[in-house]
């Protein structure tokens, strides 16, 4: 255990150096590396200990840069919404959020090749509402997992935002949202001693970095910044993606292969579906159904047709703009029988 602290403190301090540089993101760069520490449920009570930290030393290093227009539109609807993220963790599981996050993050690619000149004519400050909106969804995912950092970084990137004002605004906003957490975490019971400890671990990592990082920072150029900043966005939805897709296989049983009518099958949880795209039909979801879950009518159907064949499987159909349709296999004598019929 004192081998995997060492390591976390080691990534932790990495993290929040590149965090630091791009404007955010820590978070989400350790989200994979908790994974393997402690239980997915705990993981966001570590992370906000340690972002906390983080934001507090990064508010008393550039406070000058701090943006108040934003602050204002930012927390007020910031903080409800993560009321609602916390209460949302018993019933939403956060690895499939994390693979949402890591595809948003992953949309940044087109960014690592824009020029100076194209960078710079995007950036604009947004309407209130935007401020608003974009203080809400950070306050909801920040609530289920813990982390928010790099998700919004095009949002401060385009905003026209420096470099030091982007540290400084960005730790303002979401002290309040890691503070707002730990209590409802706490209240909540998503919290365990081993979870405190490893918080405290990344804590005491995240300041020694914003502390170091200051020496660095004025050394970016604003350009240099801002491709750092999708770098690590796009960087970080990579490992994410792969890491996270890993353990939704592993929790959910999700594995694929051949049914008995040489379609590949797409097995989750106790579930089976087959995908299937055809050029008149479009694309097609299957899933094998029994007897009992047929219509009344292809029940009585069905009941005509045992007599007739040997073994008959069942699938029902689901193909968007259409109605559900159901897919008879009969087999008599080795041969096989198609037939369909819709609900």
């Amino acid at each position: 255990m004192v081998l995997k602290i060492v390591f976390l403190f080691a990534a932790t301090l990495v993290a929040f150096w590149i965090s630091a540089l791009c404007g955010g993101g820590a978070s989400l760069i350790l989200l994979p590396v908790l994974n393997l520490l402690l239980p997915v449920s705990v993981i966001p009570f570590s992370l906000t200990i340690g972002t906390f930290a983080s934001s507090a030393s990064r508010i008393i290093i550039f406070k000058k840069s701090i943006r108040w227009k934003i602050f204002f539109w930012f927390v007020p609807f910031s903080i409800p919404a993560v009321l609602l993220g916390a209460w949302l963790i018993r019933w939403v599981n956060p690895f499939y959020l994390q693979i949402f996050v890591a595809l948003f993050l992953l949309a940044n690619i087109p960014e690592l090749f824009r020029t100076k000149k194209q960078q710079a004519s995007e950036e604009k400050p947004y309407p209130p509402f935007i401020l608003a909106m974009v203080g809400f969804l950070a306050g909801l995912i920040s609530g289920i997992t813990g982390a928010i950092g790099l998700l919004f970084n095009r949002f401060y990137l385009r905003y026209g935002l420096t470099k030091e004002e982007i540290v400084a605004t960005r730790a303002a906003n979401e002290i309040f949202l890691h503070s707002v957490k730990l209590i409802i975490y706490f209240l909540l019971g998503l919290y365990s001693a081993k979870a405190g400890w490893i918080g405290l671990a990344i804590a005491v990592a995240s300041v020694v970095s914003a502390y170091t990082v200051k020496f660095i920072l004025p050394y970016l150029s604003e350009y240099v910044f801002r491709k750092i900043g999708y770098g690590a966005m796009v960087a970080s939805g990579l490992f994410l993606f792969f890491n996270t897709s890993q353990n939704i296989i592993q929790q959910d049983h999700l594995s694929f292969s051949q049914n008995q009518h040489d379609e590949t099958t797409m097995n989750w949880r106790n579930s089976s579906l087959v995908l299937e795209f055809a050029i008149d039909d479009g694309l097609e979801i299957e899933r094998p159904i029994t007897p009992d879950e047929l219509p009344t009518a292809l029940k009585t159907r069905y009941n005509e047709l045992t007599a007739q064949y040997d073994r008959i499987f069942l699938e029902k159909v689901f193909k968007f703009g259409s109605k559900i349709s159901y897919e008879f296999y009969c087999y008599r004598n080795s041969q096989l029988t198609k037939l369909e019929f819709d609900e």
